[in-house]
């Protein structure tokens, strides 16, 4: 079994690009790559899948317990696969100052991972060498045993580079990614633009992997990144759930609008026995049959706007159907399509399902960004959860909503998670293994709209 961690300096380091190439040349040396992210992103999930044709699991270990964290990312490695885990910001980067939890080095640690550290490698000579002292001889804890430069400028400029590096440091430089502009990943307010979107991206793919396999020395990155085979440390609390739950539909959205949902999220309902039905609010003309509730995650509705509202029919069909008490939980972007309309930043409207009687207006500015403890009140019962916010964007209601949030941050408190019928919509995407009580709670909600059904 191999497995190990690419991790960056900070944020903007290149640190997707070479994650991408040296997945996408593993798999053309016809190898099982399994990816994982660290920390609660889809986007870079997204890309994980279309490289390596598997599901990438996140791994968040401030959302999730460490017990919790193990037990998904062990169940996934079989002894023959290769794990690759993508870092998050720096590699010390956490959730705040006194705790590293959150953080890539945490998780390294937390998984026994070799790490290999990526570096930005222009306009630096010597002091590259400090700098990947300094991040050696920060934690001694975490175990970084290589470095790839990215962003060189000429083979020479790299040998300069590596012979300074390990000279003053016990790691091995296994290679470089070279100035190649035509590969940088495109981005946008939530960060980098979702796989389905990108023009040309399978070409930027093997062109980096071509790279990879070229400039990075991987022989010797699966030599230091052997380890000893892993089995899940305890059962999934949801496959208990099969007997009370098990037979359920839930429909989902999944298009271009709504793609935001972390891969355990989905075992989740697989392991309890409930049926997942995928629709899309662009394409279909109503929702599917026979469902028990409704699912819809994030995205960008705000993007999608125009061919979500022309779907005129889909909009009255769910409308009618939340009307008439189908459950449903709704996170960020979902919260957003279920009010009456979207407005962009440039001031464009769109009606949406219209059955909160509210708008979801763009801003300019960031609204909230980072985790959350959540308090939420569902099906008469109080359940304490964790989440994360990235929005850019304010509800302003136009009725006197209930909330069912009530939401702390470093001393702060604010309501949010608006209820209506059996509707549960809010800002925060939650992680149901933070708490599988939260999950549980909406199942409850399912069952019983179809027990009233029957």
């Amino acid at each position: 079994m191999n497995y190990f961690m690419l991790a960056g300096i900070s944020s903007n380091v290149g640190k997707t690009t070479v994650t991408m190439g040296i997945m996408g040349a593993l798999k053309n040396r016809g190898l099982k790559v399994k990816p994982f992210k660290t920390g609660p992103d889809y986007i870079d999930p997204m890309f994980h899948r279309f490289v390596t044709g598997e599901d990438s699991v996140n791994l968040d270990t401030w959302m999730l317990g460490e017990e919790t964290v193990r037990l998904l990312f062990d169940r996934r490695l079989k002894e023959d696969d290769v794990g690759v885990l993508e870092g998050v910001m720096g590699l010390y980067d956490g959730n705040r100052l006194e705790s590293e939890k959150g953080s890539s080095a945490y998780l390294a640690k937390l998984v026994d991972a070799p790490v290999i550290l990526i570096i930005n490698g222009r306009g630096m000579a010597k002091s590259a060498a400090a700098l990947v002292k300094g991040y050696l001889d920060f934690d001694p804890e975490v175990n970084i045993k290589g470095v790839i430069i990215n962003r060189v400028s000429s083979e020479s400029h790299y040998q300069l580079l590596k012979e300074m590096i390990e000279a003053y440091n016990p790691v091995t430089v296994l290679g470089y990614f070279p100035e190649t502009p035509e590969i940088i990943m495109d981005s946008r307010h939530l960060g980098l633009v979702p796989v389905e979107e990108l023009e040309g991206f399978r070409e930027k793919v093997e062109k980096a992997a071509v790279m990879a396999e070229k400039t990075i020395d991987l022989d010797k990155l699966l030599e230091i990144s052997q380890r000893p085979g892993r089995k899940p440390n305890r059962p999934d609390p949801f496959l208990s759930l099969k007997e009370e739950f098990g037979g359920l539909r839930i429909g989902i959205p999944r298009d271009r609008a709504f793609n935001f949902y972390y891969d355990d999220n989905l075992r989740a309902f697989e392991n309890a026995g409930v049926e997942l039905v995928v629709f899309s609010p662009i394409k279909d003309q109503c929702l599917p049959d026979g469902l028990d509730a409704l699912y819809i995650g994030g995205g960008f509705p705000e993007i999608f706007g125009a061919e979500l509202a022309k779907n005129t029919s889909m909009l009255k069909d769910i409308r009618g159907k939340l009307d008439a008490g189908l459950p449903c939980y709704a996170e960020c972007g979902g919260l957003m399509y279920l009010t009456e309309k979207i407005t962009d930043k440039e001031g464009q409207s769109y009606e949406m399902v219209g059955f909160l009687k509210a708008q979801a207006v763009m801003t300019q500015k960031l609204q909230r960004f980072g985790y959350v403890d959540v308090c939420a009140f569902i099906g008469g019962q109080s359940i304490e959860i964790r989440g994360h916010e990235f929005h850019h964007s304010l509800i302003e209601t136009n009725e006197d909503l209930q909330t069912a949030y009530v939401i702390s941050k470093r001393g702060k408190t604010w309501t949010c998670g608006y209820t209506k019928n059996n509707v549960l919509a809010g800002y925060p995407h939650i992680h149901f293994y933070s708490n599988p009580e939260f999950f549980k709670a909406l199942l409850k909600i399912a069952k019983k709209h179809r027990e009233t059904k029957g």
